[in-house]
């Protein structure tokens, strides 16, 4: 992980995005592994939260979380206090009990289409896992297993429609690959262009 400490330097050096905070996307396909790499850059910026989207999005709405993150997140951090969410229960098909995220400085969004337009404005940094569309959702199914065939069908489709009417890749500020050996993480579209 010595290559995301300087990684986490550099996006702590970023100014501030949303109120006191600097909130970086991790976006890409389902599958193609933002979550276990929020988890090491978190852990790499000292434990920095993490906002995980499928906390905000539900089954009849997988996309449909952006007024739900304005007005529980975005909007209390860019006043400097505490964001408070009910949490999706997959299980049981409702919001849960209220959750608190602080206002660090950095605080990681994780989810696919976090760097959505909607979304952009609030953010220091959009990171997106490079790993094409086919092969993320391979790795997915074989994590989930069988018993989500119907669901990832479905999602294929909402992803695909997602993307094509808001794709964030091009406004990507690095492409993250994972390596053998840590994360490969070059310049994306937007600073390819500066």
């Amino acid at each position: 992980m010595n290559d995301l400490a300087r990684h986490a330097d550099g996006l702590r050096s970023l100014p501030p995005s949303c109120g006191p905070v600097r909130l970086v996307a991790v976006d890409g396909h389902a599958g193609s592994g933002k979550s276990t790499f929020a988890a090491r850059l978190a852990a790499a910026l000292g434990g920095a939260p993490v906002l995980h989207l499928d906390d905000l999005a539900t089954h009849e709405e997988p996309f449909g979380w952006t007024d739900r993150l304005r007005t529980q997140v975005l909007l209390p951090f860019s006043r400097g206090v505490r964001a408070r969410y009910a949490a999706y229960d997959w299980t049981e098909r409702r919001f849960g009990p209220v959750r608190g995220l602080e206002p660090a400085p950095v605080v990681l969004i994780e989810g696919v289409g976090s760097g959505r337009r909607a979304v952009r404005p609030f953010l220091a940094a959009l990171l997106w896992m490079e790993l094409d569309r086919e092969a993320s959702w391979e790795r997915g199914r074989r994590r989930d297993g069988p018993g989500l065939t119907a669901f990832w069908d479905g999602w294929s489709v909402a992803e695909r429609r997602h993307f094509a009417d808001d794709p964030s890749r091009p406004h990507a500020d690095a492409l993250v690959r994972q390596g053998e050996r840590g994360y490969e993480w070059p310049a994306g579209p937007v600073r390819q262009r500066e």
